[in-house]
C-alpha cells in the first residue's frame, strides 16, 4: 500500500501546484518501455527484440503473460475445441464446441487475428532497420532468417484458421495509414497466401543454421524448423479443404526434413519424450520454460486430478479413448480384438497409458479413482468443482518429478511445436496420396509404431483407402492433444462428422459382481456439441471488419 499512497500523493500535489508541477510530471520518461532509438543503438538489445518475437503479449483472460505460437502452457488447449477433450470449466471453449461461433463471439479463438498481425508488423519493423545495424554479415543473415521464420509462422496460423489472408509484404503499418489503401484489407487467395509463406520459409531455411550450437540459442529457429513448418503448410495446401497445392510437393517438403539426417524418434519412452528437452533428437522446434521464472500455469496443476490438488482442466473424451487400438493392433470394434467394455483399459496401445489417466490408473504412488460412490477423483472427492466431467484426466506432457501444486517448482518441460514423428506422418499421408502405400509409406508409419516403448504391430497389405484411414488414426493417437486434431479434421473435410458427435465420457460405478470390480457406462460429458459448414474457417473478428470500414471481407456464411 505504501507505493500506491505515494503515487496518489504525487497526483494530489500536482493538482495543488499545477503551475510548478505540470512540466516535470508530464515529461517523465517511461521506465517500462525501450525506445526505437535505444534498440537501434545497441545490437544486444536488437537481438533481444528479435528473440522476443517468438512470443506475444497477453490479449485476453486465461492466456500467459508471454503467449507463444500455440496454446500450450495456458489454461485451455486447442484439443478442447475438438473431439479429444473438453475444458472442464469452460473458459470460453464451449462456445466453439457447441457451435456458437460468430464474428462478435469467438470464445477462446478471439485473439488469433490480432496477435498474428501484431507479430507480423513487429517482424517487418525489425527487417526494415536491420541493414543499418553494425552486425557481421553472418549474424545479420541469421537474424533475417529468424524473422522470416517467425513471420511465416504467424502467416501459417492465419491461413489455417481463416483461409486466404491479407499479405502485408514488408510494410510496417502505422496508425496514420490511409484506410483507403487496399493493401491493408485485400485478402489474397489461399494459393497466393501459401505460396508467399512457403517462399519466406525457403529463404529462411537458406539463412538458418542446421544446429543452434549453444545452450543460449536453444528454442530458436533452425533450418529444420523452417523446413518442418513448410512441410506442415504444404500438407495442408494439398488437403481437400485447401486444394491449393499438390501431394507431390507435400511429400517432397517432408522428405527434405528427413534428408537432413539430423532427426530421429526418441527411444527413451513415449511419455518421457515430452518432458526431455536435452539430447532429444525428435524435437525440431520447441518453446523452453524454466522453473521459478516461468510465467505460465503448469500443466501438472492445470490438468492434474482433483484429489492431488489439480484443476482437472483439459479432460480427455471417450471419443479419443475409443480410438486407441488394442495392443494386438485391432480396433476395439473388431470382434477379434479381445476388447471388454467392462474391463476397458487392459491391453491397449501403450501410448494410451502414457497419455490418459483412467479409473484405477497408477499415478504418483497411488491410483486415480473416478468411481462412484466415494472415488477420491470423482465429484465426491476433495475439490469437487475440479473433478473431471468425462471420467478421465490428461497425463501427457506432465512431469511426475514436479509437484502438482507449487508454481515455483513446476512446469519447466518444453512445449514442442514440431517433432520428427509429425514429419514422418506428413510424408506417409502425402506419399500415400501420390502413389498408394509403397515401401516408403510403410517405412514411415511403421517406424513410429515400432518405436521403443510402443511396439505396436506393423501395418502391411493395405489398400490406398485403408492406408489413408490408418494414417489418419495414427495421427490421432501419436499427436493426441498436440493441437493437430482441430486442423486435421477440417483440412480432411470430415469435421461435420467428427465434431457433430456428442462429447462422451465414462460413468464408473463400484460393482463387485464384475471381474474388474466396476461397471462402465458411456455418458454425455458436454451437451449440445455442434459443427456447421461455416466452422471450417474461423470468422474474422467483427472489430477488425468495422475498423476497416467494411473493406475487409468476412468468411462465407457468417453475418457481421
Amino acid at each position: 500500500m505504501k507505493s500506491i499512497k505515494y503515487i496518489t500523493g504525487c497526483l494530489a500535489l500536482c493538482v495543488i501546484f499545477m503551475t510548478s508541477c505540470k512540466k516535470d510530471f508530464l515529461s517523465l520518461t517511461s521506465t517500462d518501455k525501450i525506445s526505437n532509438a535505444t534498440i537501434l543503438s545497441d545490437t544486444t538489445l536488437f537481438e533481444a527484440y528479435v528473440i522476443n518475437r517468438y512470443i506475444g503479449v497477453k490479449l485476453q483472460n486465461k492466456e500467459d503473460d508471454n503467449t507463444g505460437f500455440g496454446r500450450g502452457f495456458q489454461w485451455a488447449f486447442w484439443s478442447s475445441l475438438t473431439d479429444e477433450s473438453i475444458y472442464n470449466n469452460d473458459d470460453n471453449t464451449w462456445v466453439i464446441q457447441q457451435g456458437h461461433l460468430a464474428p462478435n463471439n469467438l470464445g477462446d479463438a478471439g485473439t488469433l487475428w490480432g496477435r498474428s498481425y501484431r507479430g507480423i508488423r513487429e517482424c517487418n519493423y525489425a527487417l526494415s532497420v536491420i541493414n543499418g545495424l553494425p552486425l557481421s554479415a553472418g549474424h545479420k543473415n541469421r537474424l533475417i532468417g529468424e524473422l522470416e521464420f517467425i513471420r511465416a509462422f504467424r502467416y501459417q496460423d492465419l491461413i489455417r484458421n481463416y483461409g486466404g489472408i491479407v499479405l502485408m509484404g514488408d510494410k510496417v503499418t502505422e496508425l496514420t495509414d490511409n484506410l483507403q489503401d487496399p493493401s491493408l484489407f485485400n485478402r489474397a487467395s489461399i494459393t497466393e497466401s501459401i505460396a508467399y509463406a512457403s517462399s519466406q520459409l525457403d529463404d529462411a531455411a537458406s539463412k538458418l543454421p542446421v544446429d543452434n550450437g549453444s545452450t543460449w540459442a536453444l528454442g530458436r529457429a533452425t533450418k529444420g524448423a523452417a523446413l518442418a513448418l513448410k512441410s506442415r503448410l504444404l500438407l495442408y495446401a494439398a488437403s481437400p479443404l485447401y486444394s491449393a497445392g499438390t501431394w507431390q510437393a507435400a511429400a517432397a517438403a517432408a522428405k527434405a526434413v528427413m534428408d537432413l539426417g539430423k532427426y530421429s524418434l526418441f527411444q527413451g519412452g513415449y511419455r518421457q519424450l515430452f518432458v526431455t528437452p536435452e539430447n532429444n533428437n525428435e524435437i525440431i522446434f520447441e518453446r523452453l520454460f524454466y522453473p521459478v521464472t516461468a510465467a505460465h500455469l503448469p500443466i501438472e496443476t492445470d490438468n492434474g486430478p482433483n484429489s492431488y490438488g489439480g484443476y482437472g482442466g483439459n479432460v480427455p473424451l471417450q471419443n479419443i479413448v475409443d480410438a486407441y487400438q488394442m495392443s494386438n493392433g485391432k480396433a476395439i470394434t473388431d470382434p477379434a480384438s479381445g476388447y471388454d467394455s467392462q474391463n476397458p483399459y487392459v491391453n491397449r496401445d501403450p501410448r494410451f497409458y502414457a497419455t490418459i489417466l483412467y479409473n484405477r490408473a497408477p499415478y504418483r504412488n497411488s491410483t486415480v479413482d473416478v468411481f462412484l460412490p466415494g472415488g477420491k477423483d470423482s465429484n465426491q472427492g476433495p475439490n469437487p468443482q475440479n473433478a473431471s466431467k468425462t471420467g478421465y484426466y490428461l497425463r501427457k506432457f506432465a512431469d511426475d518429478n514436479y509437484p502438482v501444486t507449487g508454481s515455483n517448482q513446476t512446469g519447466a518441460q518444453p512445449w514442442i511445436y514440431f517433432r520428427y514423428a509429425e514429419i514422418l506422418l506428413n510424408y506417409a499421408e502425402a506419399q500415400n496420396e501420390v502413389a498408394g502405400p509403397d515401401a516408403s509409406v510403410y517405412q514411415a508409419i511403421n517406424t513410429i509404431r515400432q518405436r521403443a516403448s510402443v511396439n505396436m504391430p506393423i501395418l502391411s497389405g493395405l489398400s490406398q483407402d485403408d492406408m489413408r484411414a490408418a494414417i489418419r488414426n495414427e495421427r490421432r493417437i501419436e499427436l493426441a492433444f498436440e493441437e493437430h486434431r482441430f486442423y486435421d479434421v477440417r483440412r480432411w473435410k470430415i469435421a461435420e462428422q467428427t465434431e457433430n458427435v456428442p462429447a462422451y465420457g465414462i460413468a464408473v460405478s463400484v460393482n463387485a459382481a464384475n471381474p474388474s470390480g466396476y461397471s462402465y457406462a458411456q455418458k454425455v460429458a458436454l451437451t449440445g456439441r455442434s459443427f456447421l459448414q461455416q466452422h471450417y474457417w474461423l470468422p474474422i473478428p467483427l472489430a477488425e471488419i468495422q475498423a476497416s470500414n467494411g473493406q475487409l471481407k468476412q468468411n462465407p456464411f457468417y453475418t457481421n
